[in-house]
């Protein structure tokens, strides 16, 4: 992914206002972000536990979405699986994570969700630059690529949901 700066983010968002978009804490960090490594940029909002946000590249613009999932987590004996990256995760390393709709269909409250990690880090998952807490990554097959697409692809799908 490439790098991002602040105003592209807050430009990107689709499925909120403009000014909850100029609201958001945008990372503070961006210079550091290992962008070679990220196929979508995600983070948690630090003062609303129950808010995440993703950017993701469509057509050569970023495209941003807000997320919500609920603070209440699973315990950890019960583990989980994403539906992006295909990590597993103990507890609340995974959570359903509902968007609400582009455009009119999300102005009247309608909403899409997917089970994500909670950390928003499939990207680092999938490269081995970070590892899940008792979690893991099945042994699979597929190439790095494969899974990098395979993971994009399933991200696209969501944003197609989105209407993004």
């Amino acid at each position: 992914m490439r790098s991002l700066t602040e105003q592209d983010i807050r430009d990107s968002f689709v499925n909120c206002s403009k000014g909850e978009a100029k609201r958001l804490s945008v990372p503070r960090d961006l210079d550091e972000r290992p962008w070679d490594d990220l196929d979508f940029l995600g983070w948690r909002e630090p003062g609303a536990p129950d808010r995440s946000y993703l950017v993701a590249e469509r057509g050569g613009r970023p495209v941003g979405i807000s997320l919500r999932f609920p603070s209440q987590q699973r315990g950890f004996t019960h583990r989980s699986l994403c539906s992006l990256c295909l990590t597993t995760h103990p507890g609340g390393g995974v959570s359903l994570m509902t968007a609400r709709k582009a455009g009119p269909a999300g102005r009247e409250g309608n909403s899409v969700g997917l089970y994500m990690c909670t950390d928003l880090a499939c990207s680092l998952y999938l490269r081995g630059k970070k590892v899940p807490a008792s979690g893991g990554r099945f042994e699979e097959s597929l190439t790095l690529e494969e899974q990098i697409a395979r993971t994009t692809g399933n991200l696209h799908a969501f944003l197609d949901k989105l209407g993004a």
